[in-house]
């Protein structure tokens, strides 16, 4: 199968056109490279790889693309940490709004003249920002409040030019949500705003790579968002890559929508306190707590039912052995300076 990745640069698609890859699967991947710069990645000279620097909102390029693909995986988007929802709170939807119209066009119009079958849509857990209902299944979404964030709304926005594009195109969709997608290979962003958060500069706004980075440069007390008490369900990118192969594949996937996430429901101080005790030992834990940003969801759980039953898909890689993975590599990330 070919299959077209937008935003083939960022952290998720660099698990995922991995995994493709190794499935035998032919992958064109685009990216303007306008997160991160240029990126060079594992499998840049892999005979079933092709990279094009371009930007998803040229309809003419996506539609050049597109034109002999099986599917396309809809990744690109302006995304960051929690900083990112207050700092560029217009640019999120409307950016994200541009680049969302202008790949479902080409996707309607390679579906109808040429021999796309589906597309699949990258949403996120933010679609569930004003529930009160855990765990969440599929369809939540449809009943509680908008989101609050202009980044929530704009996924839930995703969402509906999936609805939108199957009843007046029939254009064949799956909407995949991912849950806190932890793993290597996420660097500091060119436009991401540097907070200090107690005595070290941040420029990722994302949990587990400020906690590990904080613990690893001494930090004593640990400087954390909040009370610690947010609930979270921490997902590796390789099972994450995973689940979004196995909705491309499989065909009992179409015009349906999954959570993808670890079932296990962890805290932001519990994942602290696991990642001191992986770095300083037996010294003992102390922490802080900051005032939290606006739009920190205080609990996100997931059901993880629907894909498990109707896919086959479980997550199963445990936090501990994700963090043994991604230490490591902060440590060193920190001493190049990407971090």
């Amino acid at each position: 199968m070919k299959i077209l990745v937008t935003g083939s640069a960022g952290f998720i698609a660099g698990y995922l056109i991995e995994d493709l890859l190794k499935r035998g699967h032919e992958v064109v991947g685009i990216d303007n490279y306008s997160k991160y710069g240029f990126i060079e990645k594992s499998y840049d000279k892999h005979p079933g790889y092709t990279a094009v620097k371009g930007d998803a909102k040229d309809v003419n390029l996506m539609k050049e693309l597109i034109a002999d693909c099986d599917q396309i995986v809809a990744v690109a988007a302006m995304i960051g940490g929690i900083t990112y929802f207050h700092e560029y709170a217009y640019d999120l939807l409307a950016e994200n709004e541009r680049i969302t119209a202008s790949t479902f066009d080409a996707a309607i119009w390679a579906h109808k003249e040429k021999k796309l079958k589906k597309i699949n849509v990258l949403s996120s857990s933010m679609v569930f920002e004003s529930t009160e209902h855990y765990p969440t299944l599929e369809g939540e979404q449809l009943k509680c409040p908008p989101p609050l964030s202009t980044y929530g709304f704009q996924k839930l926005s995703c969402e509906y030019f999936a609805k939108g594009a199957w009843e007046q195109y029939k254009l064949p969709y799956t909407i995949i949500r991912p849950f806190n997608c932890v793993g290597i290979g996420e660097k500091r962003a060119k436009n991401e705003k540097e907070i200090m958060s107690g005595n070290v500069k941040l420029a990722m706004s994302h949990v587990v790579p400020d906690l590990v980075q904080k613990i690893l440069k001494g930090q004593d007390p640990l400087h954390i968002l909040g009370s610690g008490e947010q609930v979270r369900h921490y997902t590796y990118g390789g099972d994450l890559a995973e689940g979004i192969r196995v909705c491309i594949e499989n065909e009992k996937s179409i015009n349906n929508d999954f959570n993808l996430s670890t079932p296990i429901s962890t805290t932001v101080l519990e994942l602290a306190e696991m990642i001191w005790k992986k770095i300083n030992g037996d010294k003992p834990f102390n922490f802080t707590s900051d005032t939290p940003f606006e739009y920190d969801v205080q609990k996100r759980v997931p059901s993880v039912e629907k894909a498990k039953n109707i896919l086959g898909f479980e997550a199963k890689t445990d936090l501990s052995t994700t963090l043994d993975e991604v230490i490591p590599w902060i440590e060193e990330q920190i001493k190049l300076g990407n971090i």
